[in-house]
């Protein structure tokens, strides 16, 4: 069993021609502005996961800033699932800084989507200002039977690239600090924030409701990164993520064949421990 928690799928239109959403669109233009950035289609995604033996995937749309945007993304995500109930899940997906963001996320997830994100916050980092305006999801989340929420983080050192976001260590634990009652899903490893477990004070505490993703992992880390998780303690944790189309999972069968895991600890990462975190997997 496969479940890859973290992909990435648009409505048809930015497919076919991607720079008619530049205009007032920074943080998309910033991404995916390079012809090199893939975008994908459902029949696209579909024959990948076939390919490479993915048998769930969990999408996202895109951040946008026009609530138009927005809600023609969850729309195409609603009815990918819809068109693919045993292969497909999916997140609801807005930039919090609009008014109805979490209105959006109700009306998504009343039409079958799993939870929200991936939210992100690429030119601020996790500000103050982003917990305040990630307080009426979260609420609603809780309300809707504490379904998860992807938030994007990257590591604060290292090399540049499209999409680092100025976040900080001590932004992340705010909040995961802010927000102790939900289920939140850090992306690309947390930006390295669960080598803090080994703490003996306080972060097992504080991070006792975070899990993380392996999104652009072969990008950004050794296969180690997995022994390290072990070693850490929290491999159940960790879910498996691709950032597809970014990457295809082959990509990641080689990383994780090179680590240390078992063959049971290794499907923990595969798909069991996304089954422990969404109710309808």
């Amino acid at each position: 069993m496969i479940i890859d928690s973290h992909i990435h799928l648009f409505f048809q239109a930015v497919a076919d021609d991607r720079s008619l959403f530049f205009d007032n669109e920074p943080e998309f233009k910033l991404l995916y502005n390079s012809p090199k950035s893939k975008i994908a289609t459902l029949s696209q995604l579909i024959d990948t996961m076939d390919h490479h033996g993915v048998d769930i995937s969990i999408m996202s749309g895109f951040p946008w800033r026009n609530p138009e945007y927005a809600k023609r993304n969850n729309d195409a995500v609603i009815e990918a699932v819809f068109t693919h109930p045993e292969r497909l899940r999916g997140l609801a997906c807005f930039d919090l800084s609009w008014e109805g963001a979490a209105k959006e996320a109700e009306r998504c997830i009343d039409a079958g989507l799993s939870g929200v994100g991936e939210l992100a916050f690429y030119l601020s980092g996790i500000d103050a200002r982003a917990i305040r305006l990630l307080e009426p999801v979260m609420d609603l989340l809780k309300a809707k039977g504490n379904l998860p929420c992807m938030i994007h983080t990257n590591e604060p050192l290292g090399h540049p690239y499209p999409g680092k976001t100025p976040v900080t260590l001590e932004q992340i634990d705010h909040l995961a600090r802010a927000f102790s009652d939900n289920k939140i899903i850090l992306a690309h490893w947390g930006g390295g924030i669960f080598f803090y477990h080994i703490m003996k004070k306080q972060m097992k505490e504080r991070l006792k409701n975070i899990w993380y993703d392996t999104a652009a992992s072969v990008f950004l880390y050794d296969p180690e990164i997995y022994d390290m998780a072990l070693k850490a303690g929290v491999l159940e944790k960790i879910l498996f993520g691709t950032d597809y189309p970014l990457l295809t999972p082959d990509r990641y069968y080689r990383d994780i064949d090179q680590s240390r895991l078992t063959l049971e600890q290794k499907q923990m990462v595969f798909a069991e421990n996304a089954q422990a975190l969404y109710p309808d997997l």
